[in-house]
């Protein structure tokens, strides 16, 4: 009889400890799903601003070489030299406005490891006395990578700034889709500064700090808020951010996502506010 006790005893006392693992492994089973799913949304994140840079690449090196045609100061450049002839420049000028369309085609160009698809129409209202000037440009049947980009954009630029640089202010708002289903809309205000290359005509030797605040909202509800602590630094050598850190929020968690300190590499880091810190592998 003791003994069936005891049997009974044991057989409860496993069941609880099996209860009790199993319901361990379930918790970090979630919580590692958790993680991913929140990793994975910060890389989708890095992508937009990959392509939103691409796109801005482009249409300040088009603008700036549209207004160094007219006013003089890169004489007998028809287009910029760094865009191949898979690109069509399309120009109407009209007493004090502009409108460029740059046609990147249907199969899409190559251009600094982007590939480009569809057409980007900016316009713009030009006074040669004017300080600033305001550039919007809209994005027709647009693919960075096969990536779909919906929206637009206004460009403030300066022609200079507090330190003598020209300055670009981005509002931004935009949709990207991705082949997988994927969608996030971005909103905020990105800022340029162009601090080396400006004036040389060379596209490569270009680079621009970048600060500013945004917000990505996935479809399934989440949203991640953005503010630079560390100004991007952007080289036009480069496909990627090359250093600078943003400061990253969610309800969930927070930490800083960090570019590192100036190699031109895919690697970025992600600390958390708890202190772990985890590799992103930039697409």
């Amino acid at each position: 009889m003791n003994h069936l006790k005891f049997t009974k005893k044991a057989i409860a006392t496993f069941s609880i400890i099996a209860l009790i693992f199993t319901s361990c492994s379930k918790d970090e089973t979630v919580e590692t799903d958790v993680t991913q799913k929140e990793t994975s949304e910060l890389k989708l994140s890095a992508e937009i601003d990959t392509a939103s840079d691409a796109i801005d690449d482009v249409m300040i090196e088009v603008y700036e070489n549209q207004e160094g045609d007219e006013t003089g100061k890169m004489p007998n450049v028809n287009r910029p030299n760094f865009l191949p002839d898979c690109v069509t420049i399309t120009a109407v000028i009209e007493q004090g406005f502009r409108e460029i369309t740059v046609d990147f085609g249907a199969e899409g160009c190559l251009i600094n490891g982007n590939n480009l698809k569809g057409k980007v129409i900016m316009s713009y209202d030009r006074e040669a006395s004017d300080r600033e000037v305001l550039i919007t440009y809209t994005l027709e049947d647009f693919y960075i990578n096969a990536k779909h980009i919906l929206g637009s954009k206004t460009i403030l630029k300066q022609l200079e700034n507090e330190n003598g640089n020209p300055q670009f202010a981005h509002t931004l708002d935009l949709t990207v889709i991705w082949p997988s289903g994927a969608q996030a809309s971005r909103q905020g205000l990105k800022v340029r500064e162009w601090v080396e290359g400006f004036g040389s005509g060379v596209f490569s030797d270009n680079v621009f700090k970048i600060t500013g605040n945004w917000t990505s909202t996935f479809v399934n509800g989440n949203s991640h808020s953005y503010e630079v602590v560390i100004p991007l630094r952007r080289q036009m050598s480069c496909y990627y951010v090359v250093s600078g850190s943003i400061a990253v929020s969610r309800n969930n968690f927070s930490g800083v996502f960090d570019y590192g300190t100036g190699d031109c590499d895919n690697s970025a880091t992600f600390t958390f506010n708890s202190g772990d810190v985890i590799d992103i592998v930039l697409n």
